[in-house]
């Protein structure tokens, strides 16, 4: 990956969008849907690495859950 670092605060209403370019064997994964998106560019052999992505995000969600039910249960 090249380096940048980029901050985006995500709301409920943030959207997600997958864009096939077939011709040019590579896909785009666009987060935002605002003025300004997150757009990851995946081309042909890097699918594990949009797993992995995946994985990070299923994770962050859990702990994120888990914060969610304990401060819950602690009010």
């Amino acid at each position: 990956m090249n380096d940048i670092t980029v901050t985006a605060h995500l709301t409920t209403d943030t959207r997600t969008r997958v864009v096939v370019f077939a011709d040019h064997e590579f896909v785009s994964l666009r987060i935002g849907g605002g003025p300004v998106d997150v757009a990851l560019i995946a081309p042909a052999g890097t699918a594990d690495i949009l797993r992995a992505i995946a994985a990070a995000a299923d994770q962050a969600a859990r702990e994120l859950d888990a914060l969610t039910t304990a401060a819950e249960e602690s009010a």
